[in-house]
């Protein structure tokens, strides 16, 4: 169970960035894991009215604001034209519509989670993070940061010079986490390979010419968990890897 002491609905991004400066306040999106947490907080700092709940494009990018939730993006008739329908393909499986009406996707980015299948997706499109304190951010590094950092997370910004991208899961039952993740995209610098749920958060390699999917499983860790073993997972991820690059 989860107790706040107060409640403010910042009024401006700076303002957000301030307030999270305090180590015991926390941002709150959606809630959908935040919720499941045991543990009473300062302040929870609500970025509803800054409108971020929406997805814009330009001729460069298409702008996924923090507060666009994965129902959204599954329902985005543009961004799914441009991923090939990846993009509905990397959310249709987490957990139920209700569940995806309300998580958010800079929720799913900002925590870095290992089972996150948009993290997954999203670095195949070697997609950028814009923050309030940082700047833009290649989202790539932005994994990398440490988790202590106190930025906030305004929107994602994903590159249009994407050729084709496919994603790919293996799970237990289908609205389970996901026991590997993969999503591959051509780009005009070759292609990228990203490997989540491995059980850890999602990585990528890069490679001027097309990678066999021995060179992949090779370029990437794995472990185990109780969805499963090191072993099956490197298996699963030389399967994946294989029929996606035939669906590229």
């Amino acid at each position: 169970m989860i107790t706040f002491k107060n409640y403010v609905r910042a009024e401006s991004l700076e303002e957000a960035y301030e307030l999270n400066q305090k180590k015991n306040n926390v941002i709150v999106g959606g809630m959908m894991w935040l919720k499941m947490m045991d543990k009473n907080f300062g302040t929870a700092i609500d970025l509803s009215g800054l409108g971020l709940d929406t997805i814009e494009e330009d001729d460069e990018y298409f702008r996924i604001g923090a507060m666009v939730t994965l129902r959204q993006l599954e329902l985005h008739e543009a961004f799914n034209a441009y991923t090939k329908c990846a993009a509905k393909h990397s959310v249709e499986h987490i957990v139920g519509v209700q569940f995806r009406n309300t998580a958010t996707v800079g929720g799913s980015i900002y925590g870095r989670f290992g089972f996150s299948d948009v993290l997954t997706l999203f670095l195949a499109l070697r997609a950028k993070v814009e923050l309030v304190g940082a700047g833009i951010v290649d989202l790539a590094e932005f994994t990398e940061m440490s988790r202590k950092d106190r930025d906030v997370l305004v929107r994602i910004l994903v590159p249009k010079d994407t050729e084709s991208v496919v994603y790919l899961s293996q799970r237990n039952i289908s609205t389970d986490f996901p026991v590997l993740a993969v999503a591959v995209a051509k780009t005009p610098e070759g292609c990228c390979y990203s490997v989540g749920a491995r059980p850890h958060y999602a990585k990528i390699v890069t490679s001027k010419e097309p990678m066999s999917a021995e060179e992949v499983v090779n370029a990437f860790s794995f472990g185990s968990n109780t969805r499963a073993s090191r072993e099956y997972r490197k298996k699963v991820c030389e399967v994946l890897v294989k029929r996606a690059g035939e669906m590229l």
